[in-house]
């Protein structure tokens, strides 16, 4: 099922509202380990997105989500905004100058966001960070694509991968950012950024169905 500029501004809105929503609840993740402000730094990029959100430009899908990763990336404090910024940007080059996507075209793009996050980061898996939950999403979504498999149907099962993994992020030790100073004292809490993929992905996955439904309501009448 193609995915037209309507659809990818239901995920960018979804991802956003997600943050705001749960800047508290992030900012307690974040407490235990690190300084506490990842919440907040999301939340007041995402915020910034809403804000300017009827004036991005729309030439194509790439150009409007290397604009949100620009908005993101000047917004967002601390780390956050490079590596969540980066990651809309390399999606949005990725996606280039197409006004339409195929399901397998959304899950390359993923993984150049991947990508670019753990490059900007240097971070690998197992290092307690956002990516542990990121991975098995995408590899989840890959194979639900590669069994021809619904693509909503294979998104929501790579949510369910992403949910595990983030909850298993509690038995890691964090290697990276603030929280890695705290050596052991990092294993039994979650991390917020791999909590806040995992959440992110569920209401996008969500929401883009209802989105597909009602097109589909539209077509048929």
């Amino acid at each position: 099922m193609p995915t037209s500029m309507p659809m990818v501004e239901t995920v960018v809105r979804s991802m956003a509202r997600t943050a705001i929503d749960n800047e508290q609840h992030f900012c307690e993740l974040d407490s235990v380990v690190g300084d506490g402000d990842f919440g907040y730094s999301l939340a007041r990029g995402f915020e910034k997105v809403l804000e300017e959100f009827d004036t991005i430009d729309r030439t194509d899908i790439g150009t409007f989500l290397k604009k949100v990763g620009l908005i993101i990336t000047s917004r967002c404090g601390g780390t956050s905004g490079p590596l969540w910024g980066t990651g809309f940007l390399r999606a949005g080059i990725k996606a280039g100058t197409r006004t339409e996507l195929a399901a397998a075209d959304a899950a390359t793009m993923l993984q150049a966001a991947f990508d670019g996050i753990q490059k900007r980061g240097g971070a690998e898996l197992g290092d307690k960070t956002l990516l542990d939950a990121l991975a098995p999403l995408i590899a989840r979504f890959e194979a639900g694509l590669a069994d021809s498999a619904d693509p909503y149907a294979a998104f929501a099962a790579a949510v369910e991968a992403a949910d595990a993994a983030a909850v298993k992020t509690t038995e890691l030790v964090a290697r990276r950012g603030r929280a890695a100073y705290t050596g052991e004292r990092s294993r039994g809490s979650p991390d917020a950024g791999a909590m806040a993929v995992a959440l992110m992905a569920r209401n996008v996955s969500t929401a883009c169905q209802s989105a597909g439904a009602a097109e589909s309501r539209e077509k048929v009448s």
